[in-house]
């Protein structure tokens, strides 16, 4: 199945100078309209008025002006015709004043008897038979109309007839209005761009200016976000300035709401680390003080043990049972010392410790602890060495091969690999076991964290092996990461290869 991409989200800055941008052209193509609409009435009117002009003196040479009623009753009515002239243009076209491009005709009787255009040079040229029918049809109302006529382009046309019937017609062309208004369109196109570029360039400007205390603001944010304020304590001395926190404007809102929710974060980390601390410290003094009466306790019980003969059996097995729980509870107690320990940063040695020959040592415990699972040793020619405290270290894959060993069938194959990479050295427990839930890999690292609901005793774990496991990596600078699924389960503690070196 194709994966969909979501659409891609523009950035503050481009949605203003977009939203500029397209308001400045709206605008500005608005004013062009209606500087166009408006030139080109103008223009039109201005030419209108000298088409009716040279109409009007079109008619008085061509037959004495409109007709403006019947003949005098006392006149039969008749129609006089003006003398014919031998040339194919009406005789007003030779007239002085006549601009070049004009055209003019004289229609009788829906024919045209004669039509000409004036050149740019004064010379007459005749019109094609499609042009000489347009001009027959124009309407004889005297009122500017525009037509297209063949072979000349555009023009603004009047026709009226005069007292003899004939009907004369006047045409301008529209080709210097079109002309004209192409140019304006032109100059109206070089400034929208002109002026976007300009308006661009200064938007850029003070869009950039304007959110430059937004910037600052998600920089302390983002300087915040990258502080380790998962535990222990937190100097949490980043805040927004004064000058970008004045409530006065919005980014100063924005500064101000932030640097007040740092001074209460700051006040939470605050009573989180000193109520760590008590519990810490609780920890470190309940188990400290725990151990002299667990080793009396144990003491006691085997003692009891001895005389098994002498007491009844019942009494013997509570005795067991309660040298089997003392062990146990001492293990549980041990445990929470050692990891009030890590976490005040103490009981950790520094010294050369042989990667190798650790592993070895401890796959062969976990072979004696679990003879019927099997066992597989990966490791590289020369011994791996590591600064750092070899009993805790042993610890850690000691937890590790427990936690296979417990959690895993008999029969199940676990593997345990050491190599050298460039992020260090890399140890991995790995068993092809059921897999760990989904749901609990997120927290198997956790304190008391148990795969069962019922957290369920009967393979003496206390929950804290891992949790010991994470910490001791932790302290020794490295990180340990779970990957499992059904069938493959796999541990990789990497630790780092500042004083990382192969033996020789």
């Amino acid at each position: 199945m194709r994966r969909v991409r979501p659409p891609r989200q523009w950035s503050l800055r481009a949605r203003l100078l977009f939203g500029q941008a397209l308001l400045l052209v709206a605008v500005v193509a608005g004013i062009g309209v209606a500087t166009e609409l408006v030139l080109g009435q103008f223009m039109v009117h201005q030419l209108d008025s000298e088409v009716i002009d040279l109409q009007k003196r079109s008619l008085a040479d061509s037959g004495g002006g409109p007709s403006l009623g019947p003949p005098p009753v006392d006149q039969p009515p008749q129609r006089v015709r003006p003398p014919a002239s031998t040339g194919p243009a009406p005789d007003f076209l030779d007239r002085r004043g006549i601009p070049p491009g004009a055209v003019g005709a004289i229609v009788d009787e829906g024919t045209v008897t004669k039509a000409a255009k004036i050149g740019s040079d004064g010379t007459q040229s005749t019109l094609s038979g499609t042009a000489l029918q347009q001009v027959a049809v124009v309407p004889a109302t005297g009122d500017p109309v525009t037509i297209d006529v063949d072979g000349l382009g555009r023009y603004r046309v009047v026709a009226s007839a005069n007292w003899t019937g004939q009907i004369v017609v006047f045409a301008l062309p529209l080709a210097a209005v079109d002309a004209t208004m192409v140019r304006v369109l032109v100059v109206l196109v070089i400034g929208t761009v002109i002026v976007l570029i300009v308006a661009l360039t200064v938007g850029i400007w003070l869009i950039r200016r304007a959110l430059a205390p937004l910037d600052r603001v998600a920089a302390t944010a983002a300087r915040v976000a990258d502080l380790p304020l998962a535990r222990g304590e937190v100097a949490l001395a980043v805040r927004v300035a004064a000058a970008d926190a004045d409530p006065r404007t919005e980014v100063g809102q924005l500064g101000s709401a932030v640097n007040r929710m740092l001074d209460h974060v700051t006040c939470a980390l605050s009573a989180r680390h000193d109520s760590e601390t008590r519990v810490r410290r609780f920890l470190a003094d309940a188990s400290h003080e725990l151990r002299t009466p667990l080793a009396a306790i144990r003491g006691y019980a085997e003692l009891a043990q001895r005389k098994h003969a002498e007491v009844p059996a019942d009494v013997a097995n509570a005795m067991s049972r309660v040298h089997s729980e003392s062990r146990r509870m001492t293990a549980l107690v041990e445990d929470m010392l050692l990891l009030a320990r890590l976490d005040s940063g103490r009981g950790l040695e520094h010294e050369p410790v042989d990667l190798t020959q650790l592993t070895v040592d401890a796959v062969s415990d976990a072979h004696i602890a679990g003879p019927r699972h099997q066992w597989n040793l990966e490791l590289p020619d020369d011994p791996v060495m590591i600064a750092g405290d070899a009993s805790r270290l042993h610890q850690v894959l000691a937890n590790l091969l427990a936690n296979a060993r417990v959690h895993t069938e008999p029969g199940t194959t676990v593997t345990v690999s050491l190599e050298i990479d460039g992020a260090g050295a890399v140890l991995r427990v790995s068993d092809d076991g059921p897999g760990i839930p989904e749901a609990l890999q997120s927290e198997v690292f956790e304190r008391f964290a148990r795969g069962d609901s019922s957290r369920s005793r009967r393979a003496g774990s206390t929950g804290l092996g891992l949790a010991i496991v994470a910490a001791v990596v932790a302290a020794h600078g490295g990180e340990i990461s779970v990957d499992s699924r059904p069938g493959r389960t796999e541990f990789t503690v990497r630790l780092p290869d500042a004083e990382v070196a192969v033996a020789r």
